[in-house]
């Protein structure tokens, strides 16, 4: 009798920061979820991460509807419940007593020399509570609860997962354990990040006026888009983060390559561009991707118990896997 080759797991989860997804999460996250989930060879469990929320100075009352507007998000773009195992961080406490034992496997300067985060310290000294420098830790349970072996990231995140990888292998070393070292999947091909339409870096909600949220109307959209920056078009080559280089990455993302081929040896070339008729262009093909998902997110809107039976149901699954990876750690380290 043939055996039933063992499924791949996955996780991955968005903060709970904001009320609304943005294309970045869409193009730079969930498409890569779904491509997952979707595929018979991973056991996929996917998150809203309430508790990443609480590591810089939040409002509780929004937090509370953040974290329910992000999974009609979830939900809305493609995930699926029947496939996926879909909940709340904050409803699975096995990640937090988790987080409290693997933070005994991983020295405190290793996690303050983050890249990205030392400037943030060095910048915001008054938000650094002890959740954001836990932050890494917690990341690293989220993942190891599930031995999770493929995280769906950005390339900005490898730094992160380098620290579960580090924590992993000195939990197996230490206490004989099992875990695997997750691998990151490259959700974007070419590894480029989505951009702002500020035209610098990439969307962000940090970053005020940047991104595209996935409920913004066409009208709200053509708006956005107007405002990407360019340039007068004489430039002999086309460098990251000047002119119509996001211009140029969106149309990649939304209207395909041979359009950004094209529109590129055009601007290159004498003949230019008119950028009023690529925006407008761009604008509609940026509201057909996202006309499905409003559409759909709708009935998530009218059906609240829905969507809680949902999260209810994920995070009764989630919990028991993570109960049983937290007795293997509790039982390796004397604790029971």
């Amino acid at each position: 009798m043939k055996m039933n080759k063992k499924k791949i797991r996955v996780l991955s989860g968005i903060r709970a920061s904001h009320s609304s997804l943005h294309l970045g999460n869409l193009e730079g996250a969930i498409r890569g979820m779904i491509k997952l989930q979707n595929d018979p060879k991973y056991e996929t469990f996917y998150m809203v991460a309430d508790l990443h929320g609480i590591t810089t100075p939040f409002n509780p009352e929004k937090l509370k509807r953040n974290r329910l507007e992000i999974a009609k998000d979830y939900l809305a773009a493609g995930i699926d419940p029947k496939k996926s195992v879909l909940f709340l961080q904050a409803d699975v406490s096995e990640h937090v007593e988790l987080a409290y034992y693997l933070s005994s496997a991983v020295r405190h300067n290793r996690v303050k020399q983050l890249p990205g985060k030392k400037e943030e310290y060095r910048e915001h000294p008054e938000r650094v509570s002890v959740a954001l420098l836990n932050y890494p830790v917690l990341m690293a349970a989220d993942i190891l609860a599930y031995k999770a072996e493929i995280v769906p990231i950005g390339l900005d995140q490898e730094p992160h997962l380098d620290i579960t990888r580090e924590i992993a292998r000195n939990m197996n070393l230490k206490y004989d354990l099992d875990f695997p070292e997750p691998q990151r999947f490259a959700v974007v091909a070419g590894d480029f990040t989505v951009p702002s339409i500020l035209g610098g870096g990439k969307m962000s909600k940090t970053k005020k006026g940047s991104v595209i949220n996935l409920s913004d109307s066409y009208e709200v959209i053509k708006q956005k888009v107007a405002r990407i920056p360019t340039d007068i078009g004489k430039a002999k080559k086309i460098e990251k983060d000047t002119g119509a280089y996001a211009l140029f990455l969106f149309v990649e993302l939304f209207m395909g390559k041979p359009k950004k081929r094209k529109l590129e040896r055009d601007y290159l070339s004498s003949k230019g561009i008119k950028y009023s008729e690529i925006k407008a262009e761009l604008a509609k093909a940026i509201y057909k991707k996202l006309k499905p998902i409003q559409e759909k997110r709708r009935k998530y809107e009218n059906d609240p118990k829905l969507v809680r039976e949902i999260l209810d149901k994920g995070a009764e699954k989630a919990r028991k896997i993570a109960g049983e990876t937290l007795n293997e750690v509790k039982e390796a380290m004397g604790l029971v």
